[in-house]
């Protein structure tokens, strides 16, 4: 990456929150902090990394 401050340090880390966010948090309502824990756990280990995986594995290719 470049240096501190410069806009393209957190482009994978906000590309990641702002799809986790469109997808998934602002279509669910959470009863406790435990039930939101789990549900995003789950959101990122069986959707998002498998989807990513597909997408390095291509690109290998």
């Amino acid at each position: 990456m470049s240096a501190v401050g410069h806009c393209g340090d957190n482009a994978a880390c906000e590309g990641f929150f702002g799809v986790l966010k469109r997808e998934r948090t602002s279509r669910m309502r959470y009863p406790t902090l435990d039930s939101a824990k789990a549900d995003l756990f789950d959101y990122i280990e069986r959707f998002h990394n498998p989807r990513m995986r597909r997408r390095v594995a291509r690109r290998d290719m």
